[in-house]
């Protein structure tokens, strides 16, 4: 009978330790919808095991304090905040010591083209603790951007457009920090050299690159483009950059720039004011910064796009050969538009 009763006594002590067991170690973590966690900056031990409970990561609290406490995260002050990826089956031994050492899922942030501050500003509220005012907040203070000797209108000029590796509770001012690092280390020497070669800044050819990238998507004209566009500045010319009307009027649907567009009263209108816009219209791709770079010595001063549509454009040096060029154009594209009215 005794032996009876230590064997049953046994048999419950190895189950319980079984199940003890798998609760600790076992694959009972389940893995919520958007597969992730998110601590916000001095959250406290109890808001964590709440957001645990709410996303259903956790069916319960119990197990969780308990290795909480063995490996000292029961505290307010061993919160580390971040974006923490959940994989299906972790176990509770194993999220807790994710979490004790703050081992956060890494955010990618793709730049491509961006026309505005606040597109960029978007793109960070989206993916960072940190909203999109507070990082518009920090790109328009002035004194944010003279710690990195740029201002309110040039320092998108900062960012390269890349993809970048950051943790998801970065501030705004570390953001832009590491963005402006490698916007340093894009400018290279030999880069540097080609840019005074050109008796330009490098933040005069990132502003002069962000007109061409808003030009033409053809990579064989953008350099043919900058040189237009340098040639009128030698000249005391006049940019007379459309993409500049647009980026002043902040209509970047326009399909036609018509005079009454050109009156537009804006620093950024190159058909108003000599010179470089203040700041870039765009973020150029690193294609683009490099043609201008590397633009050819060349003595056109207009060019128009093709009659034939293909995105390529007649580059020309006298001013009678782009209107004869300009003419060709506007009657293929009243053709076009004639032919859609017609079948409409």
């Amino acid at each position: 009978m005794k032996r009876r009763s230590v064997s049953v006594l046994l048999i419950i002590f190895v189950a319980v330790g079984i199940i003890a067991a798998w609760e600790l170690f076992g694959p009972i973590v389940k893995s919520p919808s958007r597969k992730y966690l998110y601590i916000p900056t001095n959250a406290s031990y109890k808001q964590v095991k709440d957001s645990l409970i709410q996303n259903k990561i956790i069916a319960g609290t119990w197990w969780f304090d308990k290795v909480s406490g063995y490996l000292n995260y029961n505290t307010n002050t061993a919160i580390k905040p971040g974006k923490y990826r959940i994989e299906d089956g972790m176990s509770v031994v194993r999220l807790v010591r994710m979490l004790r050492a703050g081992s956060q899922a890494a955010v990618k942030l793709v730049i491509t083209k961006l026309r505005t501050k606040e597109e960029l500003s978007k793109k960070i509220g989206d993916n960072f603790e940190c909203d999109s005012t507070a990082f518009i907040n920090f790109l328009n203070n002035n004194d944010s951007a003279l710690k990195y000797h740029l201002d309110t209108n040039n320092v998108m000029t900062a960012v390269i457009p890349n993809t970048y590796t950051f943790t998801w509770n970065n501030t705004p001012a570390r953001i832009f920090r590491k963005l402006y690092g490698e916007q340093q280390i894009f400018w290279t020497t030999i880069r540097k050299n080609k840019a005074a070669s050109l008796h330009l800044s490098t933040t005069e050819v990132y502003i002069l690159a962000s007109i061409v990238e808003e030009e033409t998507n053809k990579d064989d004209d953008k350099g043919r483009i900058a040189s237009v566009y340098l040639n009128r500045m030698h000249q005391g010319m006049k940019l007379a950059a459309d993409p500049t009307v647009k980026f002043a009027m902040r209509d970047f649907g326009l399909k036609r720039i018509l005079f009454k567009h050109l009156t537009f009263n804006s620093i950024y209108n190159t058909y108003q004011n000599p010179g470089l816009p203040p700041g870039p219209i765009s973020t150029p791709s690193i294609k683009t910064i490099d043609a201008v770079l590397n633009m050819p010595s060349t003595d056109y001063l207009y060019f128009v796009a093709k009659s034939d549509f293909s995105g390529y454009s007649n580059f020309s040096s006298g001013y009678a050969e782009h209107m004869k060029n300009a003419k060709t154009y506007q009657q293929a594209l009243d053709s076009v538009i004639r032919l859609k009215q017609q079948s409409n």
